[in-house]
């Protein structure tokens, strides 16, 4: 059986946000690594965190749950969470699922703000 893959990186860009880039599959098995990365994207003082989503491969229901799970922590911090590069079915899928009421869901990096804060 082929072992189901992610992969992250974080890294810092101007005006005060932080991007985890997310390549492979976004899956139940992808917790851990992607806590990780929202660790080390939190460990900032950055108000926003952004998920650079244009490499996803795959994303299931599990995958959906460690998106809500990040919601979570993002919201005890008083951090925005905001995504990009959602192809138009991952599009639909935060449409039916509601997430794009939970992210800020953006084109590409260069429209994404700090603008919005309480």
């Amino acid at each position: 059986m082929r072992q189901l893959a992610i992969a992250t990186a974080v890294r810092s860009i101007d005006r005060g946000i932080v991007v985890i880039d997310v390549s492979g599959q976004l899956t139940g098995q992808a917790d851990e690594e992607l806590s990780t990365a929202f660790e080390a994207a939190a460990s900032t003082t950055a108000p926003v965190v952004a998920l650079n989503l244009t490499d996803l491969d795959y994303m299931n229901s599990s995958g959906i749950g460690v998106l809500v799970t990040l919601l979570i922590r993002a919201q005890r911090q008083k951090r925005r969470l905001a995504a990009y590069g959602l192809s138009e079915h991952y599009r639909e899928i935060f449409r039916l699922t509601r997430l794009d009421e939970a992210f800020e869901i953006v084109d590409d990096e260069s429209q994404l703000s700090i603008g919005g804060e309480s």
